[in-house]
């Protein structure tokens, strides 16, 4: 490789998918530098999955102890919750995180710069200031939360913010019905937060199998969040030291704070791509092929910035399908088919493989199979969560097409579902499997 450059790969972003390929193509002895403006890590670590699943835990604790009467637990003292002592925690664990990050990188070789970086061309960047060449560079700047532009948007926050709040409000509205929303409904309302869940939609998380939609609308309303469906925010004003969300209905709420959670658009802004041949969608998220090359030869993009499916593992498994591209025999694809993914709500939805409305595109003939039924934790934990399973079949070859569970431990039961349907397992293979007696998980290998 031709040493006229500073470097054979410069990674733009320090999320998962950049540390990854950053990581990889130094460790195989090429030049990398990886510059981030933030902290290491990307969304996932700082803002996104990680502390998000830690304030899910914290906000569990209630109902957990409401169970433990029913099975001899007497909790003489009330239980009381400290947002400051969470916050902070969390904090110092991310910290932990964002060190582990660094540590990798430099045991690998990379050059870690601080900075924003800007593309000054093809093969040019710059970050603060210093000008820096590289034979190939690596987009990976991942998404940003995207607030509408309605008069008093300012006065809301987004996801990005909520876990650095200094104080937790007593009142909340949560704007939008994607899963951002809904596992931030939870979180709130299990920490005591007086919740309402806004959404111009007729039905949450659209892009799930219904059935399961319909579940977990059920049981958070069941938990106490206060569902307003068909309804747009037309204006945010402050009052005193409130907030007023007025409604296009007409009538308003008054809370503490407005998170909006109406979805995030790929992080390209001030990237310097007009200096290029690197061309957008009509989301803003970059364009590329099969191999994640832009239509600058030079440029290449990956994670959450192109817009395929925006998760973490999707981004890993890209660097290396890249670096396979890059730097090994090219014959790495990502098969973007099956992928399970899971929403960490409550009641908690896990899915893998077509929905019902999908496969009845598809396939000519299919079964569905459902079971609803009251997990054994709550025969003496007197709690109203359900839970629901859903499965497909192909009736023309018998395999299994689609999963989907809502309720307790959704996603560790739904990951290892994924594993048989990536194997290309039958609903023959399920029957006959023997199930672990008593769990949730057996009634995968017994619906009828």
């Amino acid at each position: 490789m031709s040493n006229n450059f500073d470097f054979d790969l410069f990674v733009i972003g320090a999320g998962s998918g950049g540390v990854r390929t950053a990581r990889v193509a130094a460790s195989q002895g090429k030049r990398v530098a990886i510059a981030e403006v933030s902290d290491l890590g990307g969304t996932c670590v700082n803002v996104g999955c990680v502390p998000k699943k830690l304030f899910v835990y914290a906000s569990q604790f209630p109902e957990l102890f409401h169970a433990g009467e029913g099975y001899g637990w007497n909790h003489s003292n009330q239980a009381t919750f400290n947002w400051n002592t969470l916050r902070d925690n969390k904090s110092n664990e991310i910290g932990r995180l964002n060190a582990i990050y660094q540590r990798l990188l430099k045991d690998s070789g990379a050059t870690i710069i601080q900075g924003r970086a800007k593309i000054e061309a093809p093969q040019r960047i710059s970050v603060n200031g210093q000008q820096y060449s590289a034979k190939k560079i690596l987009i990976a700047t991942g998404g940003w939360p995207r607030i509408p532009d309605i008069p008093g948007k300012e006065l809301a926050v987004s996801s990005n913010e909520m876990f650095s709040l200094a104080e937790l409000p007593k009142r909340a509205v949560i704007v939008g019905g994607g899963y951002i929303a809904v596992e931030f409904a939870g979180i709130l309302n299990g920490l005591g937060v007086e919740t309402h869940l806004i959404y111009r939609g007729n039905q949450l998380l659209k892009s799930f199998d219904s059935d399961c939609c319909a579940k977990v609308t059920e049981g958070m309303i069941k938990k106490g969040i206060k569902m307003t469906l068909d309804t747009n925010v037309s204006s945010i004003a402050k009052c005193h030291q409130q907030l007023n969300i007025n409604l296009d209905s007409g009538s308003s709420i008054t809370a503490d704070m407005v998170l909006y959670a109406t979805g995030r658009q790929a992080n390209t802004e001030g990237l310097g791509l007009e200096n290029t041949k690197v061309t957008l969608n009509d989301r803003n998220a970059i364009v590329v092929d099969e191999n994640y090359c832009t239509n600058e030869p030079s440029i290449y993009a990956i994670g959450d910035v192109i817009d395929r499916v925006q998760l973490t593992p999707v981004a890993i498994k890209q660097a290396m399908v890249l670096i396979n591209h890059l730097y090994a025999d090219d014959t790495a694809k990502l098969d973007y088919t099956n992928i399970p993914t899971a929403v960490f709500s409550q009641p908690e939805l896990a899915t893998v493989g077509l929905t019902e409305a999908q496969a009845k595109q598809q396939y000519t003939d299919i079964a569905v199979y459902r079971s609803d039924f009251k997990p054994m934790f709550e025969t003496l934990g007197q709690g109203s969560d359900r839970t629901f399973m859903k499965m497909i079949v192909n009736k023309t070859n018998d395999k299994v097409i689609g999963c989907h569970m809502v309720g307790h431990h959704a996603a560790e039961i739904i990951q290892g579902v994924a594993i048989a349907i990536k194997a290309g397992a039958t609903k023959s293979h399920f029957d006959s499997t023997i199930g672990i007696h008593p769990s949730t998980a057996e009634e995968f290998v017994t619906l009828k």
